[in-house]
């Protein structure tokens, strides 16, 4: 099991991701847009002054049940052994063991 407090972190990260997300597209698509070099440096300062954990590359997947940051699949939003355990004890439809 995970810290609570590095999973409450996460959770304020994507948060605050969803907050800013429409101004960042904003200004990204105003880069594109906009010739002239000093709009760029401008708009690009406006970019730069947004919250660091706003930004969607810092995100990181956790593992649904137990917060592990590790071996996720995102299928089911669950790292690499408990979905094991769970494929095992038949609690997940539609996955099977593999046997050769």
């Amino acid at each position: 099991m995970a810290k609570k407090s590095l999973i409450q972190r996460e959770k304020k990260r994507k948060k605050l991701e969803q907050k800013y997300h429409l101004i960042r597209r904003s200004s990204k698509k105003e880069i594109n847009k906009v010739q002239s070099l000093s709009d760029k440096w401008e708009i690009h300062g406006k970019l730069q002054s947004l919250p660091r954990n706003s930004a969607p590359t810092r995100l990181h997947r956790r593992c649904f049940s137990t917060g592990r940051p590790r071996a996720n699949f995102r299928d089911f939003g669950l790292s690499g052994h408990i979905l094991r355990e769970m494929v095992h004890a038949c609690l997940l439809p539609g996955a099977t063991r593999s046997s050769w």
